[in-house]
């Protein structure tokens, strides 16, 4: 959830009332909102020594599907249609006074649907700029960026001082060596190509540069006399830079989802146009496609949605009229009527800012917001249902409450680590159809879901190398692996996982570990050429992980599956002949762990572990 830094002064000031910290906490609390931190201590502190300080800022969260709260004039606007001090704001674009004919046009070439196929607009005429409103506005739009723009790879928005420019605008995709101009903070001119070197050691913009580093065009925005608006989503240029004196405002936004182009433009736009000589008006553009297609930009319709009073109260368990939850939906920036045709109908208008809402469950939501959480009755449901632990759970509570009453200490690191650490690291290969892997990493700690639990038994150890010996580790959690015959191509797989570090290599203590893990499971210890039905056996095994000739594959006999009387004959049978090795499966290993593995843990004692797979002791029907 995206957390904003807003002015207190100028919030508390928009909202007509100086909070507490503790009152406007409660206030964001009923609204669905988190005061993270307000700053006011620590200024109040920084200007009693004598330190440069700025004005006090609340720290907010907000959810990540409400793009109309990730800045100030939204967050005042919502607080206050909340405390019912303004009515919803309808939105409304205002077209030039010779209409349509003279909208600004944009023409959008081929090109662009090679790099960055779509493209929307619009115009705020007559703004007026504060320091704090204009701080606001180049935020608002950072924070789209990394929000729904997904760091601009998705949508990238543009904002110009639309009296420098000329239009109409074309959105055209060029050669980088044939696009030239001067970007923003600077006064010389570059080409593309230029530019996308100048800026591979800028810690901002060089996070952005792969967007569009590899295509063979780059997109770029020219006005009529072929002055550069911006090449998206990289910079602007400096020509058309916004300033606090800035009266008209040109938006442009680019992107390569559609759905999200619009939510962006409609944001920027509609959150701004309170600014404007005429507030919440905003001035439309047209747009006219390679096809021939045109577009009126931004489409600011609000969309309805019909929501049941009946719902709602069997959601909420109130019983409120129709006409108190329409009050309660106007306090949430809705603009609800009653049906004429249905008595238990509410017709709800969505404002273009609230593309969070889906469906009338989103409605409910709303109501029992603008109701009160707290105040919501407390009912026993209708149902009585008794809640119990899965079976491999139980199973997992049975070795968790033996191992460590036997001294181990249980550990629980991150199911994600590094691609290294789950195979090079452990010395084995990675056949590629093995373990599931992260398609966007943030870091490259988190890169592949484990497919085994000790790297993360290791790295434990490794983090707490100052504490006395001998380590006792252990782990009972899930393990994931590629599996094509699943639904969703992947299967959980519950392990138990155990590392001994000593100055003694403790083969025999991860062996004992296992034997009575076993006994708890009443797995007996079977001879590998036993005719048992059932048990357990060690063999020598090859896991490079392990120490040569130090390492064991542990081997489960299952019991026979229930079949005929024919087949029971047969399963005596086999006993009798000592071939029931057929029915053998691989359930683990342990052994002493390979000097190469602890070095690259970093790790300069001998280690045993221990892992093997508990759901093959599930007992099934």
């Amino acid at each position: 959830m995206p957390t904003i830094s807003v002015d207190k002064a100028e919030l508390f000031d928009r909202l007509g009332h100086q909070y507490t910290t503790e009152e406007f906490d409660r206030l964001c609390f009923d609204y669905g909102l988190e005061l993270d931190e307000d700053t006011t201590a620590e200024v109040e502190a920084a200007i009693k020594k004598g330190l440069p300080a700025e004005r006090p800022q609340l720290k907010i969260e907000v959810p990540a599907n409400r793009y109309d709260l990730v800045c100030l004039e939204g967050i005042a606007r919502a607080l206050r249609a909340f405390l019912g001090k303004q009515d919803p704001p309808q939105y409304t674009l205002a077209y030039p006074p010779g209409g349509e004919k003279d909208l600004i046009t944009v023409t959008v070439s081929q090109e662009t649907q090679r790099v960055r196929p779509f493209f929307a607009c619009a115009v705020l005429r007559n703004i007026k700029f504060t320091p704090i409103s204009y701080a606001s506005f180049i935020d608002l739009q950072d924070k789209l960026h990394q929000n729904i723009g997904r760091r601009r790879s998705l949508v990238a928005i543009g904002t110009h001082d639309l009296d420098t420019l000329t239009p109409p605008f074309r959105y055209e995709a060029r050669t980088p060596t044939n696009i030239t101009f001067a970007p923003l903070g600077r006064e010389t001119v570059h080409t593309a190509a230029e530019l996308m070197q100048i800026y591979e050691s800028d810690k901002h913009l060089s996070r952005y540069l792969h967007i569009i580093r590899d295509s063979d065009v780059y997109p770029i925005i020219y006005d009529a006399e072929d002055h550069v608006l911006s090449m998206p989503p990289i910079i602007n240029s400096e020509h058309s830079k916004i300033t606090l004196e800035t009266k008209n405002v040109f938006i442009d936004t680019t992107a390569t989802d559609d759905t999200k182009l619009q939510i962006v433009i409609n944001m920027v736009a509609s959150m701004f146009s309170e600014y404007c000589a005429e507030p919440f008006t905003i001035e439309p553009c047209k747009i006219v496609f390679p096809d021939g297609s045109t577009r009126i930009s931004p489409d600011i319709t609000p969309r309805t949605v019909t929501a049941r009073a009946s719902y709602i109260n069997s959601c909420t368990s109130l019983s409120l009229k129709p006409s108190t939850i329409q009050s309660l939906l106007s306090r949430m920036s809705l603009s609800p009527t009653l049906s004429p045709n249905d008595p238990d109908a509410l017709i709800v208008s969505l404002p273009c800012t609230r593309p969070d809402i889906f469906h009338e469950v989103d409605i409910m939501e709303d109501a029992a917001v603008a109701y009160g959480f707290n105040n919501l009755p407390d009912i026993f449901p209708q149902t009585s249902t008794v809640a119990q632990p899965l079976p491999i759970s139980r199973l997992t509570d049975v070795i968790r409450k033996e191992w460590a009453m036997a001294g181990w200490v249980e550990a629980l690191p991150f199911i994600l680590c590094s691609h290294e650490e789950n195979f090079s690291f452990m010395n084995r290969p990675d056949p590629g159809s093995l373990a599931v892997k992260i398609a966007n990493p943030k870091t490259l700690e988190f890169q592949v879901v484990r497919t085994s639990l000790l790297p993360g038994l290791l790295k434990t150890i490794r983090e707490n190398r100052s504490h006395a010996l001998p380590m006792r580790v252990f782990e009972l959690s899930d393990v994931v692996f590629k599996d094509t015959e699943r639904e969703r191509q992947a299967r959980n797989e519950r392990h138990a996982g155990a590392v001994w570090c000593a100055r003694s290599a403790g083969f025999e203590v991860v062996h004992g570990l296992l034997d009575r893990a076993m006994k708890m499971l009443e797995v007996p210890r079977i001879g590998k050429g036993d005719g048992k039905n059932v048990g357990y056996y060690i063999k020598e095994g090859d896991d490079p992980a392990y120490f040569p000739g130090r390492a064991a594959t542990i081997y489960y006999r299952p019991p026979p599956s229930k079949t005929s009387k024919t087949g029971e004959l047969a399963d005596e049978l086999r006993n009798t002949l000592h071939i029931n090795r057929d029915r053998d499966i691989v359930i683990g290993t342990l052994g002493v762990l390979h000097p190469t593995v602890l070095e690259k843990f970093e790790i300069t004692y001998p280690c045993s572990a221990l892992e093997f797979n508990m759901e093959v002791f599930l007992k099934r029907s």
